[in-house]
């Protein structure tokens, strides 16, 4: 995967862009980056802040529009706040983005700090940033951040408060939520990592006398238009999954925050030998179904609409016991996909469904391992793992000894995220977030400056 932008790269005009105005001053220095239509304006300059402004395509024309006027910085500054609204929404969505742009002026803080302006920044970007990944220890859950800096989030800001112990096991991240369990007491407890809300659920009667637990949690918000990555105060639904290995039946539970009561159990036989479902592995959400992978290699499905369980054989591969060198991916058209990792390859299967709903695996792509790009050139090393997959960004996580790689399926370019030494699960963690955006008082907007 590519490197996560910083805010400093150079101000770029199309191939017809004019002459840029330029005016020194001690104080700041915001950018306008345009896209392929349009050109760009640079405001003062300021040896400690250089907040920068990235145009869409969309927003290329305004900005094409005011070069061709002849902007002067002067200009600049008055324009009106709509459209100076527009121009700030198309920042990009990293953490340090609004932040430094509120350092900027009193202006530009009021418009970051309206409390409309969030929703329609979420809105403008739809897909929130991968911020890390929270990995199960010895000690507890802590958060690893994996952006560079000024965008890289302490860990400290992502604590799971009571939940960071070795009394609970983390189950899955998704929408800026985390799903943790607590075998002992019989919960789940939904966390909020940024508001630091935590919601405990006591799990029913059937899920108490269960061994191996896992699920997730999704956002129930039904508004139209709804985007996920800032569901703070959203409705919520625990979905979990336990597999009876002596009856070889799984059974899916449903929980749902706006009633604050489990529904019907949904349980199924299976036509093939499971082996319980992979320790400590999250679904992969496909469209609108869940889907586990089981020790034996074998796939449960759980429509979310149809409330429906059916279990599907997995490709013809050699099954993989131990649940970290296969896995479930999104396939490049849709379908369902699945992934594993066999030194020196990587293959990727697909699963597909003809007229007649029969439906065959077929091996889509093998891969080199020494072609994916910032790997090492030699990873046989027996700890090779496949620990983490993003559904929405195409991304998964391999480690490689004490290595973690972010591998970006589409490109199959990779970078080095973290160290560590646990072999456990990573579950990525993504989410719009904004620090504190004020000046000269409240929280501090220039907390996300320095190179933390």
């Amino acid at each position: 995967m590519a490197p996560h932008q910083r805010l400093h790269p150079q101000v770029h005009t199309s191939e017809d862009g004019a002459r840029i105005a330029r005016r020194r001053s001690p104080r700041l220095h915001p950018q306008i980056h345009a896209s392929e239509e349009g050109g760009g304006v640079t405001c003062r300059r300021s040896p400690r802040l250089h907040p920068q402004i990235h145009a869409s395509k969309k927003g290329a024309g305004m900005a094409g529009r005011i070069r061709r006027r002849g902007t002067s910085p002067v200009e600049l500054a008055s324009l009106p706040d709509d459209m100076l609204r527009e121009i700030l929404l198309r920042l990009p969505p990293q953490p340090s983005s609004l932040p430094r742009a509120s350092a900027v002026c009193r202006r530009w803080q009021g418009l970051v700090t309206d409390p409309e302006f969030p929703c329609s920044f979420r809105d403008h970007h739809r897909e929130p940033p991968l911020l890390g990944v929270f990995q199960q220890n010895n000690e507890g859950i802590p958060f690893i951040p994996i952006l560079d800096p000024p965008d890289r989030v302490p860990p400290v800001r992502f604590s799971l408060g009571r939940c960071n112990s070795d009394d609970y096991f983390v189950l899955d991240c998704r929408y800026g939520q985390v799903l943790v369990h607590n075998y002992d007491s019989s919960e789940v407890v939904v966390c909020d990592p940024i508001t630091g809300d935590q919601r405990r659920v006591a799990l029913p009667p059937e899920f108490k006398r269960c061994a191996e637990v896992e699920g997730t949690v999704l956002c129930a918000a039904g508004d139209i238009g709804h985007v996920h990555g800032g569901c703070h105060s959203s409705p919520f639904k625990v979905v979990l999954i336990s597999i009876d290995r002596i009856v070889n039946r799984p059974t899916v539970g449903v929980y749902f925050s706006e009633t604050g009561i489990w529904g019907n159990l949904i349980s199924t036989e299976s036509p093939y030998q499971l082996g319980g479902i992979t320790g400590s592995t999250p679904p992969t959400l496909i469209g609108n179904a869940l889907y586990w992978l089981s020790r034996r290699d074998h796939i449960v499905e759980f429509d979310l609409d149809g409330q429906s369980l059916a279990v599907i054989k997995g490709p013809p591969v050699k099954s993989d016991i131990d649940g970290q060198t296969h896995g479930i991916i999104l396939a490049e058209d849709g379908d369902i996909g699945f992934a594993v990792l066999s030194y020196p390859h990587f293959h990727i299967w697909q699963r597909n469904v003809n007229g007649h709903l029969a439906a065959t695996w077929v091996l889509r792509k093998t891969i080199e391992m020494h072609t994916i790009l910032g790997l090492p050139s030699d990873i046989a090393t027996g700890w090779e793992g496949l620990i983490g997959y993003v559904e929405d960004t195409h991304v998964i996580f391999l480690r490689v000894c004490q290595k973690v790689y972010m591998v970006q399926l589409k490109s199959m370019q990779s970078r080095k995220v973290y160290e560590t030494n646990y072999v456990t699960q990573c579950h990525p963690f993504t989410s719009f977030y904004t620090p504190g955006t004020a000046i000269n008082g409240g929280s501090n907007g220039a907390e996300m400056l320095p190179n933390t």
